[in-house]
């Protein structure tokens, strides 16, 4: 089944001629693979960065070392910061992030479920903090539509 924020971005993006990709850490490509699902969606999306692991972001994405000292991995500002390195890797208009924790227990300190999602429209970025309740899956499921929903939001605001 077609998610129907995908199909939303995919023609919102399709209607203004913008191109989009993903950064995703804890959805490890669920938001690229919602995306593909929608017909037509290869007239819009460019790809992917997995970035799983911390030191991919750095070197993938260019999120600077030092934020993720000061602020961890799962924060606005890295979310951000992976959301503008995808834009740049993998030049595109419009870009989305994920981080976060899945699950099923707390990672770094931070607790399962919490969850930082990001999309980048041209120079405008906006970042979501979520708690998210449920298993790994649920937490997983849950961001690739919050993450949609974001940039939709964004690309309604920008008609």
């Amino acid at each position: 089944m077609i998610d129907p924020r995908a199909r939303q971005l995919v023609d919102l993006c399709a209607e203004h001629g913008l191109t989009v990709g993903t950064a995703e850490s804890l959805t490890g490509g669920l938001v690229a693979a919602t995306i593909v699902d929608v017909p037509g969606a290869s007239a819009v999306f460019r790809g992917s960065v997995v970035s799983y692991a911390t030191d991919l972001k750095v070197t993938l994405l260019g999120v600077d070392r030092h934020e993720i000292d000061r602020s961890g991995v799962v924060s606005a500002a890295v979310a951000t910061a992976m959301s503008a390195g995808a834009r740049s890797a993998l030049s595109v208009d419009v870009a989305l992030a994920t981080t976060g924790v899945a699950g099923p227990g707390a990672h770094g300190g931070v607790a399962a479920g919490t969850v930082v999602v990001a999309a980048q429209v041209g120079e405008i970025a906006r970042t979501r903090t979520l708690a998210l309740p449920g298993d790994r899956s649920a937490v997983r499921s849950s961001t690739v539509g919050e993450v949609l929903g974001l940039c939709v939001e964004i690309l309604r605001e920008r008609r």
